[in-house]
């Protein structure tokens, strides 16, 4: 039941070494986590979340198959050092993007560079990991998909919560007292049928007629 559950959740992973991108997504899949997108630069991976480098309010068409992109991103895990944009630019454009903030990022990095880790984990980062990523380190992501995965369930029920109630209710409500009443009426019916002495006639002239 746990495997069927952590398999609707969706991971992208960023990073622009090749052998650590498929190593990422190895682990990820060995922890039953099938949905992984991993992509090499966090340009792609902003243009997978549908924003564009320079502007966050613009959306720009992904580079990567449009079915997967429309699969909503449960959690994002990021190299630090990359070409272009480093994981803790690409952490800044996604906390300050209104549809993507609530989203929990996680940083990689084969430096431990204290300084590092709390600027990222101050700007919004769930977890900051060395390198080279274990599966124990990929377990610990669970809590952070759960969050993830609890916020979009918060907005499903707002959302639900704004609609209008279906008008069907009252209506079931008011016809099922109307019906109660039918029953005994038709017994009663019954009952002065049977007592009436029109049908009890035939009975007696028979015995007499004996």
């Amino acid at each position: 039941m746990g495997m069927a559950a952590e398999a609707q959740f969706h991971v992208l992973a960023v990073d622009d070494s090749l052998i650590d991108r498929k190593l990422i997504e190895r682990l990820l899949k060995n922890s039953s986590y099938q949905a992984v997108t991993a992509v090499d630069s966090g340009s792609k991976a902003l243009e997978f979340l549908g924003l564009r480098e320079d502007d966050q309010t613009n959306p720009s068409p992904p580079s990567v198959p449009s079915n997967h992109h429309e699969m909503q991103v449960n959690l994002i895990i990021t190299d630090y050092c990359m070409p272009g944009m480093t994981g803790y630019d690409l952490l800044k454009k996604i906390k300050e993007s209104s549809s993507l903030k609530d989203i929990p990022v996680v940083i990689m990095s084969s430096e431990n560079v204290p300084s590092r880790i709390n600027r990222c984990l101050e700007e919004g980062a769930e977890e900051f990991l060395l390198k080279p990523v274990q599966l124990s380190d990929v377990n610990r992501l669970r809590p952070h998909l759960l969050k993830g995965k609890l916020r979009e369930q918060k907005l499903q029920q707002q959302q639900q919560q704004l609609s209008p109630p279906p008008p069907q209710l009252p209506q079931q409500q008011q016809l099922q007292p109307l019906q109660q009443p039918q029953q005994p009426n038709n017994k009663r019916k019954s009952i002065e049928e049977g007592l009436s002495p029109e049908r009890t006639r035939p009975r007696y002239s028979g015995l007499a007629v004996v």
